[in-house]
Formats: structure tokens, C-alpha cells, sequence
């Protein structure tokens, strides 16, 4: 049960990260949140869209697998989106800011751990 409350709060910041990417972020709540101004979200919107995308990607694939109804896909769909969920995590906090790594990595990191030491 804590796998599924893990994985499903995983997917559920990337349907917000989605959110916040494709339609908030030249609003001031997006502003806010990725710390920037007016000016330069006006500029990268178009390619935050597109990220958000990939974060909507992300959430459709660890809904899969909570919803799999197969033992094997829902282990292999769980640990190939949490993996991709954790590279993303630790690229963005190398390339953008720590932060990120912290809130998408760890909660990722610790489903893919629960994961892992359950099949055990």
C-alpha cells in the first residue's frame, strides 16, 4: 500500500508540474513557483509547455502502472517512470536548481526503494 501511496504521489506532482508548465507559468502563481519574472516566462513559455508535456508523460505512465493489472508490467512500468522521474529530478537540480532534485527525486526515490524492497 505504501508503494501505491508513493508511486501515486508521484504522478500526481507531475500532473501538477503539467499544470503548472503548460498553463500557469506566465501567471503570477507560476511566476511565483519557478521564481522568475514576467519577461523571461513570457519568453520560455512555448518550451515550458513542451516540458509539461513530458511531465504529463511522466504521470501517464506511473498511472499505468498503478492500474496494471499484471504483476510484471506494473513492476517493470513502475521502476523504468520512477527512474526516468529521478534522472529528470537530478538533471533539473544540476542544471536549474537544487530544489528540484529535492522535490522530484526523493519522493520518486523513495517508491522506487519501496519497490525494490518489496520484490525482495
Amino acid at each position: 500500500m505504501l508503494v501505491k501511496i508513493f508511486t501515486a504521489f508521484v504522478a500526481l506532482q507531475h500532473i501538477a508540474f503539467f499544470v503548472l508548465e503548460a498553463f500557469l507559468w506566465t501567471h503570477p502563481v507560476g511566476l511565483k513557483i519557478f521564481r522568475q519574472s514576467l519577461e523571461v516566462a513570457q519568453l520560455s513559455k512555448n518550451l515550458a509547455a513542451n516540458q509539461g508535456l513530458y511531465n504529463l508523460f511522466l504521470a501517464a505512465g506511473l498511472l499505468w502502472s498503478l492500474l496494471s493489472t499484471d504483476e510484471n508490467i506494473r513492476f517493470q512500468t513502475s521502476i523504468f517512470f520512477l527512474s526516468c522521474v529521478i534522472v529528470a529530478g537530478i538533471v533539473g537540480g544540476l542544471t536549474v536548481s537544487f530544489r528540484i532534485t529535492f522535490i522530484q527525486s526523493v519522493p520518486a526515490l523513495i517508491a522506487l526503494a519501496l519497490i525494490l524492497f518489496k520484490s525482495k
